[in-house]
């Protein structure tokens, strides 16, 4: 993302650009799937007096606005990136939390099944799986053949 697009997108929908909103955005743009906390401490580090409800309330104007998105990857606060690269998948190991995105069209069966079972049309880039990593399972003896049957 180009600065004149973000800051142009601000001024065409009548807001102003300030040092605080490019801040948070360039701290989203670096943590990439970032909390509020994260991003937060992160714009601290350049100008310290930015408490945590001005990070909200420019998080959420940057989502409003259509710039930032953000979704759930478990319990607690929202995490955050940018919207333009919000076109993917979160898988979360329960075990270690890694957070891995992957392809959005591996959800295309999910999302035609909703639609066509009950006429429901499914946004998939907020779609978070949990479950547990292969590097998880292995330290807790979990193979793949065991997946499912309840044994461990």
């Amino acid at each position: 993302m180009s600065h004149l697009t973000w800051r142009e997108e601000l001024r065409t929908r009548g807001y102003r650009v300030t040092p605080q909103r490019q801040l948070v955005l360039e701290a989203v743009r670096e943590l990439e799937h970032a909390t509020p906390d994260a991003i937060c401490t992160r714009v601290q580090k350049t100008a310290s007096g930015l408490n945590l409800s001005t990070v909200y309330r420019t998080l959420d104007l940057l989502e409003k606005v259509g710039l930032i998105t953000h979704t759930h990857l478990g319990a607690g606060a929202p995490s955050y990136h940018l919207a333009e690269e919000a076109d993917h998948l979160h898988v979360v190991c329960r075990g270690c939390g890694e957070v891995t995105d992957t392809a959005l069209d591996l959800a295309d069966p999910l999302v035609e099944r909703l639609r066509h079972d009950l006429d429901f049309e499914a946004d998939a880039r907020h779609l978070t799986v949990m479950g547990q990593c292969h590097r998880c399972r292995a330290a807790t003896g979990v193979q793949d053949a065991d997946r499912g049957t309840g044994t461990a």
